[in-house]
C-alpha cells in the first residue's frame, strides 16, 4: 500500500509551525541613515532593572524576579522553577559572581555601576556553565605580588574545536534573509580577523545546508531554546565546534559602517549596533572560545550601542592559538599568558524536540506505507 501524496504533504505542512522564524533584518549603511523613529536613546531590553537600584539581600521588591531570570539565562543561577521577588542568598551569590566577571566591586548590592552594566546589550551565550565560570578566574588578587600577565580567555566545556583535517571552513547565509553583498562583506572581514592569527581559512559558499558555518538572522523563539528578546537585549549567539550555528537578532538596528558621525556621544547613546563587532565576537564562539573579562577583548560579552570593537586583543589571540596554533605569517605580539581553566559558556544547540520528533514521525510514516 502506498501513501497518497496529498496525505504526505499534509503531514509536512502540519509541522511548519515548528520551523525557526526567518526574518529580513534591519540594515543601515550608517547611523545617519536610520529613521529617527527607530533611534531610542538609552533604550535597552532591560531598562526596568534601573528601578531596582540599591536593592540588597533581605529585601523583597517587585521586579527582582526578572533579575533572577536574567542571571538564570546567562548561567549564574543553575535552576529555579519559581523566580520570586525575594533578594535571597541565591541572588546575592549570583550577583557577586557577575560583578567579579565584569570587573565590578563585589558588593552583592545592585549599585549604580552594576545596574548600568546589567542593562547593556550583550551576547546571548552564557558566562557560567554548570556552576563554573572562568571569565575572571585567572585574575590575581589585588594585593598579589605576581607581575606576569594573566589570561582571561576561556573555552567551552570539554574544549571542543574544529578537527585537524578541518582547517578550511566554509560559511553560508540563510537564503531567506536575502543579504546583499555589502552585508556579506562585513562577515568576510570578521572572519579575516581570526584567519590572520590562525591557520584557519573561511570561504563563503552558496550552499547554506552544506556549509560548516550557517549564519542567519531570526526573531523571537527560533527553536534552539535561546529566543531573542527584541532590540538592545541579546544581540546574537553562536555554538561550539563543530555545530557551526550562528544566529543574530533580526530586530536590531544593524549598522554596516559603525563609524560615529561626529566625535561626540551622539552615536553611543542610540539604539544601533555595529554588525562587524558582533560578528567578530560570535565567530570566536564558533571556533571554541568562551567569554573573557578583559574589557577591550573581542570575547568580552557586553557591547554598548554605538561601540565598535573589531580588533582582536592579545587575550583573544592567545586563546584561539591555544586551540589551533598560529598563522605562520602572523607577526603580532607573543606575550606569554597564564591560561584559565577550560570551561565556559554553552555548547551545541538544542533544537526543538518537537521539530525533531515531528520529522522522525514523517519519515517513519512514509516508510511504513511506501512498502
Amino acid at each position: 500500500m502506498r501513501i497518497p501524496l496529498f496525505i504526505a504533504i499534509l503531514f509536512v505542512l502540519s509541522l511548519s509551525s515548528n520551523i525557526p522564524t526567518q526574518t529580513s533584518a534591519h540594515f543601515f549603511p550608517n547611523i545617519s541613515s536610520i529613521p529617527q523613529s527607530l533611534l531610542k536613546p538609552n533604550a535597552t531590553a532591560w531598562d526596568s532593572f534601573q528601578k531596582l537600584l540599591g536593592c540588597h539581600h533581605g529585601l523583597k521588591v517587585d521586579g527582582i524576579s526578572k533579575i533572577k531570570k536574567y542571571f538564570h539565562n546567562f548561567g549564574y543561577i543553575n535552576s529555579m522553577t519559581n523566580f520570586t521577588d525575594d533578594f535571597d542568598d541565591i541572588l546575592e551569590s549570583a550577583l557577586k559572581t557577575y560583578q567579579l566577571n565584569f570587573n565590578l566591586n563585589t558588593t552583592g548590592i545592585l549599585d549604580a555601576p552594576t545596574i548600568q552594566h546589567l542593562i547593556k546589550p550583550r551576547c546571548g551565550n552564557a558566562d557560567v556553565v554548570n556552576g563554573t565560570s572562568t571569565m575572571n578566574s585567572g585574575k590575581p588578587p589585588a594585593d598579589s605580588p605576581t607581575m606576569h600577565t594573566v589570561a582571561h580567555y576561556s573555552f567551552f566545556p570539554g574544549r571542543p574545536r574544529w578537527p585537524a583535517n578541518k582547517r578550511d571552513l566554509t560559511y553560508g547565509f540563510l537564503p531567506q534573509n536575502g543579504l546583499t553583498d555589502t552585508i556579506k562583506i562585513v562577515f568576510s572581514r570578521a572572519f579575516e580577523r581570526w584567519s590572520e592569527v590562525t591557520p584557519l581559512t573561511f570561504t563563503e559558499t552558496s550552499s547554506f545546508q552544506s556549509a560548516d558555518i550557517k549564519i542567519g538572522f531570526f526573531t523571537g523563539d527560533h527553536n534552539d531554546d535561546e529566543p531573542f528578546d527584541g532590540p538592545m537585549g541579546t544581540l546574537a549567539h553562536a555554538f561550539s565546534p563543530p555545530a557551526g550555528h550562528f544566529h543574530l537578532d533580526g530586530d536590531e538596528n544593524w549598522v554596516i559602517d559603525g563609524v560615529p558621525i561626529d566625535d561626540g556621544n551622539f552615536f553611543s547613546i542610540l539604539s544601533a549596533v555595529d554588525l562587524e563587532s558582533v560578528a567578530v565576537h560570535e565567530i570566536g564562539h564558533l571556533l571554541g572560545l568562551g567569554h573573557s573579562s578583559v574589557e577591550d577583548s573581542i570575547m568580552f560579552p557586553s557591547l554598548e550601542a554605538g561601540t565598535r570593537r573589531v580588533e582582536l586583543a592579545n587575550d583573544d589571540i592567545q586563546g584561539v592559538q591555544v586551540l589551533y596554533g598560529s598563522n605562520p605569517n602572523f607577526t603580532g605580539t607573543n606575550t606569554t599568558l597564564t591560561p584559565t581553566q577550560e570551561e565556559d559558556t554553552n555548547g551545541a544547540p538544542n533544537l526543538s524536540s518537537s521539530w525533531v520528533h515531528g520529522f522522525l514521525l514523517v519519515v517513519g510514516f512514509f516508510f511504513a506505507f511506501v512498502h
